[in-house]
């Protein structure tokens, strides 16, 4: 999501746009699966934290859209962190402004930015093919897609100005130049000692296959894990 205090300047734009998108016309997607949120830092204005995301090994996070033939139709997030919706804390005393009220949805969206800017650097891993193809404006209708899904769902009540807003800030222009941001893949991707927190926090995460399913790039080196880690927060579909 949207760091710091850009979301409100962002909203203001994305309202005001005639391309924002229109909640209220998406299909809603279906998210099936789990996921594991770990505090790894503290943050800053937005979020409550710097966390790490990380899929569940045996029932990772899967997001679908309605209409497959679309981009995005499936995406399943890697590890990375990550600070829920980045919702400035001003705004969080607003029914539905939780920065993590639409925690799944936040990570699909997060994940998409998170790719596409190790894409944008030239990254040819394939853990970044599932959203290869997808572009900013697609980006915005699939976060908004994965809220509506989980209103059918019944996970959470239905709010159409939260929604309205959230997708109309991330699809503003000021939300389209961070997506547009080059050099920032580096910097993006998960420590090897966070990675190592991860591992000692969730059985089997060391096996290479559980790598596999965290997408963890190949190129990040392996550190024994040590000590006591605490998953703050676990979701499931």
């Amino acid at each position: 999501m949207l760091k710091g205090g850009v979301f409100f300047t962002a909203l203001a734009v994305g309202l005001s746009a005639c391309t924002t998108v229109d909640f209220s016309q998406l299909a809603p997607a279906t998210l099936t699966g789990s996921l594991f949120v770990m505090w790894v830092g503290e943050g800053d204005s937005s979020g409550d934290g710097k966390f790490v995301f990380v899929p569940d090994p045996a029932d990772p996070l899967t997001f679908r859209r309605a209409d497959r033939s679309l981009p995005g139709a499936e995406i399943q997030p890697g590890l990375m962190y990550t600070d829920g919706g980045s919702i400035p804390k001003i705004a969080q005393v607003f029914k539905g402004l939780s920065p993590w009220g639409y925690a799944p949805a936040y990570m699909i969206h997060d994940w998409m930015f998170t790719a596409h800017h190790c894409i944008v650097d030239g990254e040819k891993d394939k853990r970044f093919d599932q959203v290869r193809n997808v572009s900013f404006e697609d980006s915005a209708s699939i976060l908004g897609e994965a809220i509506q899904g989980m209103v059918k769902a019944n996970k959470v009540q239905r709010n159409d100005i939260a929604g309205t807003a959230i997708t109309a800030a991330v699809g503003s222009s000021i939300a389209k130049n961070l997506w547009k941001q080059q050099g920032a893949c580096a910097a993006s991707k998960v420590k090897p000692e966070d990675i190592a927190a991860v591992e000692r926090a969730i059985p089997g995460a060391t096996q290479p296959a559980a790598r596999t399913t965290f997408r963890v790039p190949p190129e990040t080196p392996r550190i024994p894990p040590r000590g006591r880690a605490m998953i703050v927060s676990r979701i499931t579909f």
